[in-house]
């Protein structure tokens, strides 16, 4: 007589309650533990021993799951294999064949929408394919405190700041690869209780750390900077001339200018601080819009040489090296920031604002509510006055000699 399958219908299973194994036949069982939550599960005999497969919980294994499952391994039995080997063998190559770096080019993308912007992402990627290029090709689940190790130790005393980058994105990935199941035990990348325990406490980055051009400096600078007629030299004097983050400017937008207002609004989601922040715009600032305007290819201010994309990371840094100068664009944020506070008598909480800094206590921003936009205008049209008055070759040429009366 031909054993009674499928004793199970939708409906029992949603309502059955008794805790124990219901069978539906043929080795399938539904199993109601005594807290109430249902799982299914396949018993067979392999080499005369009884053995149990899980095939899941009900909230995500119907019964019609459960029943192909239950086929499946049937199939396996009858060709002569345990079905839990054939799977466990099966997720140790499917384990094996998903890599750091594949895993990781899928975590980056996964993150985009939470970068403040592109640079940051673009962060992201030179920093894992530069200094965890020898991760990439392992087996996700296979890398170990060794191979963090041996990343992280050639840069850890030299490049420091890029060291504790590296180390925390490695960490995500790998938790992230925990949290999909493709990786058990501690992450090899945890800092505290583990690595902290094998490194030394890392160098500390100095005040200041940014090559920044001195103040006097600047104007001279510019007038050979606007002798360059390339895209970065342009979005390179609108940062400088908007004491603004070199993200800020590569970022911009059309849609951020209002030219009404004489003012560029950078949102809340590229800020740094999270603030939407006004920046007045001075006529040498316009000017230059005016020229963007005339190339204007894309929804950027300053596009880049891919179509639709903005103008490249690295853009400004690399015009400051073809002009032999060893500072950075950031650096020209503290020349701003020394030339307001040497030269100038407008308030400190001016000039920092005009940085996009966070200025007072959350009490002192509460009853502080507007970002004083006009008086800023002034120091950034005296900024952009400073640093564009030319080379000291040029303002001597605009001196008249007066002749002194003979007595």
């Amino acid at each position: 007589m031909a054993r009674s399958v499928k004793k199970l219908s939708a409906r029992s299973v949603a309502t059955l309650s008794k805790p124990g194994r219901h069978s539906d036949g043929e080795g399938l069982y539904l199993v109601v533990d005594a807290s109430g939550a249902k799982r299914w599960l396949f018993l067979f005999r392999w080499q005369g021993k009884l053995k149990e497969m899980g095939l899941g919980g009900l909230s995500t294994v119907s019964l019609a799951d459960a029943r192909e499952k239950a086929a499946e391994a049937r199939q396996t039995l009858k060709a002569g294999h345990n079905p839990i080997e054939k799977r466990r063998t099966a997720k140790e190559e499917r384990l094996a064949a998903i890599t750091f770096g594949a895993f990781a080019d899928e975590v980056v993308k996964s993150l985009q929408n939470g970068f403040r912007n592109d640079k940051h992402k673009a962060q992201w990627t030179s920093t894992l394919n530069t200094y965890a290029a020898s991760l990439r090709t392992m087996p996700i689940e296979a890398i170990g405190t060794d191979d963090v190790l041996g990343v992280l130790v050639p840069i850890w005393q030299t490049k420091s700041e890029t060291a504790s980058r590296v180390r925390g994105r490695i960490e995500r990935i790998l938790d992230a690869a925990k949290a999909k199941a493709l990786r058990t035990g501690e992450n090899p990348a945890r800092w505290r209780g583990h690595l902290d325990k094998l490194l030394p406490a890392r160098r500390k980055l100095t005040r200041g750390h940014h090559a920044a051009m001195p103040f006097e400096d600047v104007p001279t600078f510019i007038a050979d900077l606007r002798e360059r007629e390339a895209v970065a030299g342009m979005a390179l004097e609108f940062c400088i001339l908007n004491a603004s983050r070199s993200g800020e400017v590569l970022g911009a937008r059309w849609s951020e200018i209002d030219r009404k207002a004489k003012a560029w609004i950078i949102p809340a989601e590229r800020m740094k601080a999270g603030i939407e922040h006004r920046v007045p715009l001075t006529e040498r600032a316009l000017a230059i819009l005016d020229r963007a305007e005339a190339i204007r290819s894309s929804e950027y201010v300053f596009p880049g040489y891919k179509r639709g994309r903005p103008l490249s990371v690295m853009a400004m840094e690399m015009m400051l090296r073809r002009m032999n100068v060893d500072v950075t664009v950031h650096g020209f944020r503290s020349s701003f920031r020394d030339w307001a506070g040497e030269r100038t008598a407008f308030p400190r909480e001016i000039a920092e604002t005009a940085l996009a800094h966070v200025v007072g206590d959350q009490t002192e921003r509460a009853y502080r509510r507007g970002d004083a936009l006009e008086k800023r205008r002034k120091l950034m049209v005296a900024w952009s006055a400073f640093i564009g008055k030319g080379r000291p070759t040029d303002i001597q040429t605009n001196v008249v000699a007066l002749r002194q009366q003979p007595a």
